[in-house]
């Protein structure tokens, strides 16, 4: 059995970048940013594969919850094979729209239930 769910809730720390892939698949890369009541602050890629066009209009600072799974990517960068692990975003949504983080939450919370029941 494998699961592989994540939940974030932090702040974007940088302009959310809309990208279109060679595929003309249409992606959104943001950057979360964790700041615990002890400990480091920590940043998290994020990348959001088909979100809708109102995603890129994402501001700095705005508090967000990212329900998702991990990926570590390997890619070329000069003569040098580099990695990156980062959240693939199913959700992202706005702290303050808080129905619709109960939302995304429970059902993240629903799948990993059904992975642990098999």
């Amino acid at each position: 059995m494998s699961m592989n769910v994540v939940a974030l809730a932090g702040r974007l720390s940088r302009p959310a970048v809309e990208k279109v892939l060679d595929s003309g698949d249409r992606l959104v890369a943001l950057e979360v940013t964790i700041r615990p009541e002890e400990g480091k602050t920590e940043t998290v890629p994020v990348v959001w594969f088909g979100a809708p066009a109102s995603a890129a209009a994402l501001d700095v600072e705005q508090p967000v919850v990212v329900v998702g799974r991990g990926r570590r990517r390997f890619f070329r960068a000069g003569e040098r094979t580099q990695s990156r692990t980062e959240v693939v975003a199913d959700a992202v949504v706005p702290a303050t729209q808080r129905k619709r983080v109960e939302t995304v939450l429970r059902k993240a919370h629903e799948s990993l239930g059904d992975a642990l029941l098999g």
